[in-house]
């Protein structure tokens, strides 16, 4: 694959913006569609559609009328049966159709996972009903998650500690799920030490490992995060053996955002993104090439040199709407970018988001440090700085 490639991205949020523009560094020519106009990733793009990516016939005709040679998809929500189609027809699908079915639901990867690998999960069972989940929480045990079997961001996942709280949670994911499957994962609450996402790459000269990102979520959505995550070297080797063992499985070139729990030394895997991942974003400050430059250099089969930190540390903080509006502005960025010193860089990224919601993310603070603990700190700083006013 050329430099020169015509994309079409599935998906245009903030984490395919961040990809166009390093696509669009190396010579390609980007189409990005998403179900709504001016999402962030078309402001930067050549073109752009607007409709859904559950639309079959509208992705087929996509694909036909623009004839690219990458498909690239950044969310789940995809008829991947279309995608198998035009792959089987010899269009490129990133990093292929198989893995992206297998991912966009819960349940294909951790199955794969569990089943055919026979790595470490949390025990856990699928269900389609109330009483399912009932079922399914009395194998599990209390604690438990539940959690949609398609869904982002943590939309629709609650831990749920009485019995008597599991139907609201069930309703709570169904309402929350994405695509049109009434389906949800619960899952054993697994008290971990910490929980890291490995981003790995796979690629024309093989399997490359950026050091791992540790991270802090709220109801299932990523609030900040960090590189290096202090972890053993036991622990280290374990999460990647078993990422390398996924991927491979999965095939295609690309970076893959592989999400492991830590608990006693003991490493668990959690899930699996076969695109760049939110917890990622730290490395826009953190590396050499960011995860979307790696993910451009692979699926374009370009080299991956050495993969290494710029700073001792990094991290990142997310900005967050607090309810639905169409008129808003972004303010306070001067004050967080007035958080660097000689020994900590501050940056951040707003997304170009249209319209806000209640804890949408529009943007995200950026900062590194002698530490991973100074680096939060200041990232979180720079975060309180910046504010949306609604008009």
């Amino acid at each position: 694959m050329t430099p020169t490639a015509k994309i079409l991205l599935l998906g245009s949020g903030e984490l395919g913006r961040e990809f166009v523009i390093s696509a669009k560094r190396l010579g390609c020519t980007v189409i990005a569609c998403d179900s709504y106009a001016h999402a962030p990733a078309m402001q930067v793009a050549d073109g752009c559609e607007v409709y859904s990516m559950l639309d079959a016939d509208a992705l087929a005709d996509a694909i036909t009328r623009h004839a690219p040679d990458l498909v690239v998809p950044e969310i789940e929500a995809i008829r991947t049966e279309v995608l198998q189609a035009f792959e089987d027809r010899g269009v490129h699908i990133v990093p292929s159709a198989r893995a992206a079915a297998m991912t966009m639901n819960r349940d294909g990867i951790r199955d794969l996972a569990a089943n055919t690998l026979g790595l470490r999960t949390s025990r856990y069972r699928y269900a389609e009903s109330l009483e399912d989940v009932l079922a399914a929480a009395d194998f599990t045990g209390l604690p438990c998650v539940i959690k949609p079997v398609m869904s982002s961001s943590g939309k629709g996942q609650s831990t749920v500690r009485d019995a008597a709280d599991l139907a609201a949670a069930w309703d709570y994911a169904v309402a929350n799920m994405r695509g049109d499957r009434a389906k949800v994962i619960v899952e054993e609450f697994i008290a971990f030490d910490y929980e890291i996402t490995l981003l790995t790459v796979s690629a024309a000269d093989g399997i490359h490992f950026c050091l791992p990102i540790g991270h802090r979520q709220e109801r299932g959505d990523y609030q900040e995060s960090w590189q290096p995550a202090p972890m053993s070297d036991a622990a280290l080797a374990s999460a990647q053996d078993m990422a390398r063992k996924v991927v491979t499985n999965l095939g295609g070139r690309g970076i893959f955002g592989v999400e492991f729990f830590v608990a006693g030394g003991e490493v668990i895997f959690s899930e699996l993104s076969p695109r760049p991942h939110d917890t990622g974003m730290v490395t826009l400050i953190s590396q050499n090439l960011t995860q979307f430059d790696l993910h451009a250099r692979a699926i374009l089969g370009l080299p991956i040199p050495p993969i290494r930190m710029i700073a001792p540390a990094a991290a990142s903080a997310v900005v967050l709407a607090d309810r639905i509006a169409e008129n808003f502005t972004v303010t306070g960025l001067a004050d967080a970018l007035a958080l660097a010193t000689a020994d900590a860089h501050v940056d951040a990224r707003i997304f170009g988001k249209p319209t806000t919601r209640d804890r949408r993310r529009m943007g995200v603070a950026l900062a590194t440090g002698a530490t991973c603990e100074a680096a939060r700190a200041t990232a979180t700083t720079a975060a309180a700085c910046i504010k949306l006013s609604y008009d």
